[in-house]
């Protein structure tokens, strides 16, 4: 188990190799807070739920754990601290502690469930503010997909010239609550889709930026076809989403 602090990062990341051969044993990472609040946050599909911390009947206190997907998040008012994993679904809390199950050694239905080799990770993040000013829907995209930079020696300089520019935006927004969920060929291969949601639970303006000369096409469905959109107009690079919607658009490049 290797404990990470990597510059410039506010995350404590856990990288965690095991060879995992129990049974009837559950294996919990825990984490104190110094915050005694009534809800936790867990990440669930394109949006975010509020859970008591509390049990307030016998039929909750059975409710040990519950899914999440990226991060789980205990704040107030003034600070908090999100819990990220990069392939561990199962959450607990207390008003003043988070929990992540990391291995489980049960025998039914899988009599050997888990039983092998591991590797995986998980990052504590102390934050001030709430989840929502402190990006940690980010943070947990960051922990699951970490940027990757690709050498591409086959390029040769005669060909660009030898110069790139210092910056250079092929696609990108500022919209701090938009996630881009898919940039992908259509199924019938006649254009870009490129599909987002919004993640805070409030309004978005979504204004594409693209020096490749991207714009906004039509809006579809997820099955990719026409949906009327007053809002959005063709060839624009502007629109409005409303709270937590997810949105398809097909690209145009205008040169």
């Amino acid at each position: 188990q290797d404990y990470i602090l990597e510059f410039g990062s506010p995350l404590l990341k856990i990288k965690c190799w095991v060879n995992w051969q129990e049974s009837h044993t559950l294996v919990k990472a825990a984490f104190p807070i110094n915050i005694d609040t009534d809800f936790v946050t867990y990440e669930i599909p394109c949006g975010a739920i509020k859970r008591m911390t509390k049990f307030q009947t016998e039929r909750d206190k059975a409710k040990w754990e519950v899914p999440a997907l990226r991060w789980a998040d205990i704040s107030d008012d003034n600070y908090g601290a999100s819990l990220l994993n990069d392939c561990k679904y199962g959450y607990d809390a207390k008003s003043d502690e988070l929990r992540l199950t990391l291995l489980r050694g049960s025998t039914w239905p899988d009599e050997e469930a888990d039983v092998g080799i591991h590797e995986f990770t998980y990052a504590i993040y102390p934050h001030l503010g709430s989840w929502e000013s402190a990006g940690t829907v980010q943070r947990g995209y960051e922990l699951n997909l970490p940027l990757l930079v690709k050498v591409m020696p086959w390029i040769s300089s005669e060909k660009s010239g030898g110069k790139l520019p210092q910056t250079y935006r092929f696609l990108g927004w500022e919209t701090d609550n938009l996630i881009l969920m898919a940039l992908k060929r259509s199924e019938n291969n006649q254009y870009w889709i490129l599909r987002c949601y919004e993640c805070l639970g409030r309004e978005a303006i979504f204004k594409l930026e693209s020096d490749a000369g991207l714009a906004l096409g039509k809006v579809v469905d997820l099955l990719e076809r026409d949906v009327a959109e007053p809002s959005v107009e063709f060839g624009s690079r502007s629109c409005e989403i409303s709270p937590w919607k997810i949105i398809s658009f097909t690209l145009d490049f205008l040169v």
